[in-house]
């Protein structure tokens, strides 16, 4: 472990004491094995005026949805500080009551909430205050010899057992500490739970953080014998979309499936002990709030994903009902990490951003395991001191709550091809911005950066090439989990070619884009698709299928022969829950297709200007990407369960198709 101290840095935020409680906290947060995904917590105390110029000690301490990596100011919720260390000397305090107390002594009423150690921070010695889970140190607190390895490895350090957050932390913390003089202690260690430091400069009680942890980094290091064991992955999609079907159906919505198949992650899932030792609980209960108690097992064996799905919901009901008070409302029994036997680790949620804070928690678990097995034994604290943090009364309180609107696609996954411009990067957007995680294909090389900006990944992936999209297709499960949401959109528009004169290439190309491209599209991401989510697939037509132009045969016909295989696909897949719809667009010309030359050939055949072809339709209005890509969003979402085969113009009224 080493100090980040920059002093070139630090001496921009001298005479601030806050700027600098920024600048150490975010050195901490940029530790991962110090801190994860808003781990943690930082706080400095000072002496300013209060609103009516009055003199006040202040606590600034890190407020509640802000991470010590990317800590800024209003991320700290200033405190009065008398009446919040006061607070400690009270017998009794439920923790709903000191979290409604600690608001009330805000000096900013707009301040995020204080963190609930803010009465431990109070009652600490020093101007800064530092509190990390540091990996290691949890560790050895973790062996079954923990307490002794830690009084050996710091003597000159209080070390407390563990006991909950919150009110009663702070006032076992302040019976150890009254009457002592603490100025020659370089920290206070908690078993299971982690580090603080203090001092009265900012540089000492963070370097302290670091010489303290990097104790036990080295001990771990002297003596964990060898490196962690790591092999080779094939994960199979199918399998894995099983899984994520299992997991969604358990939890009673949509959940991205974030597999780790790296050497490590397989390492540790190949391992003869895994059940055991991955069965034992989380290395810091803190962690229990997002990844559960542990983890689910899914065998390596063919078919056996699900049945272990629904094992683990079995269990967790029990845990439940071992440990449930009156009063507990129980959380959804779904697992939110796995350990897929042979092949990793996966991560469940809501989002991919959620998947990978998971997946880092498991990550770092996976280390702390397997490195405190090899220094004599993991032992996580019981069952019930892990249940105790996951249904702790503020937690509860925040369920009782109730959570927001969902979005219509939170936690699907969807593929969209031709999404480089127009209606198929219009459609990513419309799919990302509803919570679905989206994945874009298009010929065009720069589709990743054309779609980073409106919330989706993308491929580079000529859709004519069957193996190129069914390897797209696969990329995509192994990324996120499974299928949910296609849209076959990717086409090509070549006019001006009457009969007569019309080109063997603009025929070929038409069909084989148009057509043949989407047939094997949908063939792919049908075996996915019957394991999906309220699975769906959605075609982008044409008004040239109920209205054909001259001078477009290829694109007709194409579009013709796409929206009958479309319906055929809505007859075959109903059986399998896939709904198929498709949409008919027209005069939507901020699309790829409609080049300047086309656009204006099409106008001359009406006679008219380019504005007058724009908005040639029944409601005089051009008919935008954005307002196609919503149709499709719409479709694909609860307002259009029970239907399928449906062809729908969004074309602003064509008197030729009414």
């Amino acid at each position: 472990m080493k100090s980040r101290w920059n002093e070139a840095e630090a001496k921009q935020f001298a005479g601030d004491p806050l700027a600098m409680r920024v600048y150490t906290s975010r050195l901490l947060g940029a530790d991962e094995d110090l801190v994860m995904h808003g781990g943690g917590n930082t706080s400095v105390k000072t002496r300013e005026t209060d609103f009516f110029g009055d003199p006040v000690g202040v606590l600034h301490i890190k407020g509640s949805g802000w991470d010590l990596k990317t800590i800024e100011k209003p991320g700290f919720a200033p405190l009065r500080l008398e009446p919040t260390r006061r607070l400690a000397t009270l017998d009794t305090l439920t923790d709903l009551d000191m979290a409604r107390l600690l608001r009330s002594f805000l000096l900013d009423p707009g301040a995020p909430s204080p963190s609930v150690e803010a009465i431990l921070h109070a009652i600490i010695p020093g101007a800064f205050v530092d509190h990390t889970h540091a990996d290691s140190v949890v560790t050895l607190s973790n062996n079954p010899r923990g307490e002794r390895l830690l009084a050996d490895l710091y003597p000159d350090c209080l070390i407390l057992p563990y006991i909950m957050p919150g009110f009663i932390l702070s006032k076992q913390v302040a019976d150890a500490i009254r009457g002592l003089d603490l100025s020659e202690c370089a920290g206070i260690i908690l078993h299971h739970h982690g580090v603080f430091t203090f001092a009265d400069d900012a540089r000492t009680s963070y370097e302290n953080m670091i010489g303290l942890v990097d104790r036990a980094d080295r001990y771990i290091a002297e003596r964990a014998p060898g490196p962690l064991p790591r092999a080779d992955s094939r994960p199979e999609p199918l399998r894995l979309a099983a899984v994520r079907r299992a997991v969604s159906r358990v939890r009673g919505r949509p959940q991205i499936a974030m597999l780790d198949a790296s050497p490590d992650g397989a390492g540790y899932a190949s391992r003869a002990d895994i059940e055991a030792i991955a069965s034992r609980g989380p290395i810091t209960p803190d962690h229990v709030i997002r990844t559960k108690r542990t983890p689910a097992i899914i065998p390596a064996e063919p078919g056996e994903g699900a049945p272990a799905v629904d094992a683990f919901a079995d269990d967790y009901r029990a845990y439940f009902r071992a440990h449930a008070s009156p009063g507990h409302t129980m959380l959804d029994p779904a697992p939110r990490a796995a350990v897929w036997k042979g092949r990793g680790t996966i991560a469940f949620g809501d989002s991919a951003k959620e998947c990978a804070i998971i997946a880092d928690i498991a990550r770092h678990t996976r280390r702390a395991v397997q490195t405190g097995e090899a220094l004599g034994g993991w032992q996580a604290l019981p069952p019930r001191d892990i249940f105790d943090l996951e249904y702790w009364s503020l937690e509860q309180a925040k369920l009782a709550k109730g959570a927001g609107a969902t979005p219509p696609h939170q936690g699907k996954v969807a593929i969209v091809t031709g999404a480089a411009r127009g209606i198929g990067r219009a459609a990513c957007e419309a799919l990302a911005e509803a919570g679905a995680a989206v994945v874009g294909l298009d010929i065009d090389p720069g589709v990743a950066d054309a779609l980073r900006a409106h919330g989706a990944a993308g491929i580079a992936c000529d859709v004519t090439d069957a193996g190129a999209v069914r390897r797209a297709i696969e990329q995509t499960v192994l990324t996120y989990g499974g299928l949910d949401i296609i849209v076959c959109n990717a086409g090509i528009f070549r006019s001006g070619e009457r009969l007569e004169a019309h080109t063997d290439d603009t025929w070929d190309r038409s069909l084989a884009v148009n057509l043949t491209a989407t047939q094997r599209f949908i063939t792919a991401a049908i075996p996915f698709l019957k394991l999906g989510c309220s699975p769906t697939i959605l075609v982008v037509g044409s008004r040239n299928v109920p209205a054909p132009g001259a001078g477009a045969a290829a694109y007709s016909v194409s579009k013709a022969g796409l929206t009958q295989l479309a319906r055929v696909a809505a007859l075959e897949l109903a059986e399998s829950g896939i709904r198929v719809n498709i949409v008919h667009p027209d005069a939507v010309f901020d699309t790829g297709i409609w080049t300047e030359d086309a656009l204006r050939r099409s106008a001359e055949r009406y006679g008219m200007t380019v504005e007058q072809y724009k908005t040639k339709n029944l409601l005089r209005r051009e008919i935008t990407s954005r307002e196609v890509a919503a149709l499709l969003s719409t479709l694909a979402g609860p307002a259009f369960a029970a239907t399928t085969g449906a062809q729908i113009p969004i074309d602003g009224g064509d008197p030729r198709v009414i």
